[in-house]
């Protein structure tokens, strides 16, 4: 019997220069995500994820306090409340990435899970930040320990109206330790929101998620913005969402430059199908992996 649930990926253009005011950032953004979290419904979506740090542009590309003030509590915060609204209203899943405040200097880059009938079931903290200039300029870089304390939560698994769902943060796709640990908690699809540019680790883009898909068998969705955004232009994000299954196949695939609800369908059924033929939690061994957290 099918267990398809449809998944929306939204990737979308900052439409704001990072030299505006942090109000015009959130209402624009917001505005333009709460629209097309509207059009993945028209198009049958059960379940959406929008991109990193979605209400703001990518403003790890400097060290500049202002930014701090984009913070947010989770889930009491303006934005959490919004899209547990917006949950009830369309029926839809939820996976909503923030910038959080859990008190005054303890900031964490944030994925709250708010599942269809609006009930807030947990968040992801992003336990893997990069610190590396991207460019030439010391204002181009992926500064995000400036911004952010590493998560504290562990590599958590959410049951949702449409099956067991896991987030990993942008970064966090080089690490194959917790895209097992997902997996071992019973992840049936996964969820990578991300802002990446063209550059240094695009050619990974399509390699590493789809191997962890297929290492784990789940469904994997990976997010990525698009444009170039000022005033750091750091490089381009070059979109390209897309939605593999646990062989691996790609089942759907974004643009690259352009704004849009990417939409894929992913039959659970093949889950327990894939675990079952490459019996790779079985066949693990734990107790040789030892070396992996000596260091």
């Amino acid at each position: 019997m099918s267990q398809t649930v449809r998944v929306g990926l939204v990737q979308a253009k900052h439409d704001v220069s990072g030299e505006r005011p942090l109000e015009e950032h959130k209402k624009t953004a917001i505005d333009k995500h709460v629209a097309m979290i509207h059009e993945a419904k028209k198009q049958g979506a059960q379940v959406v994820c929008l991109q990193e740090l979605f209400y703001g542009p990518y403003f790890c590309a400097e060290q500049n306090p202002k930014w701090y003030d984009l913070t947010e509590p989770i889930p009491d915060g303006p934005t959490t409340k919004l899209m547990q609204s917006l949950a009830r209203e369309t029926g839809m899943v939820l996976i909503v990435p923030m910038y959080e405040v859990e008190i005054t200097g303890l900031y964490y880059n944030t994925a709250a899970v708010i599942d269809a009938d609006g009930r807030f079931l947990g968040k992801y903290r992003k336990n893997h930040l990069p610190h590396v200039q991207a460019g030439e300029s010391p204002y181009t870089g992926f500064w995000e320990k400036y911004y952010f304390r590493p998560g504290n939560l562990g590599y958590p698994v959410f049951e949702t109206a449409v099956g067991k769902i896991g987030v990993y943060i942008c970064y966090d796709r080089h690490f194959p330790e917790g895209a097992r640990a997902l997996g071992l908690n019973g992840a049936e699809i996964v969820f990578n929101p991300s802002a990446t540019v063209a550059g240094l680790s695009k050619y990974l883009w399509k390699l590493e998620q789809p191997a962890h898909a297929v290492a784990n068998g789940y469904f994997l969705g990976a997010i990525n913005r698009v444009g170039v955004e000022a005033p750091w232009n750091m490089g381009e994000f070059y979109g390209e969402s897309y939605l593999v299954d646990p062989r691996g196949q790609f089942v759907a695939t974004g643009s690259s430059d352009q704004s849009e609800v990417v939409i894929g369908d992913a039959d659970l059924n093949l889950v327990r199908e894939v675990r079952n033929v490459w019996q790779f939690f079985r066949d693990r061994r734990p107790e040789t992996y030892d070396r992996l957290t000596d260091l």
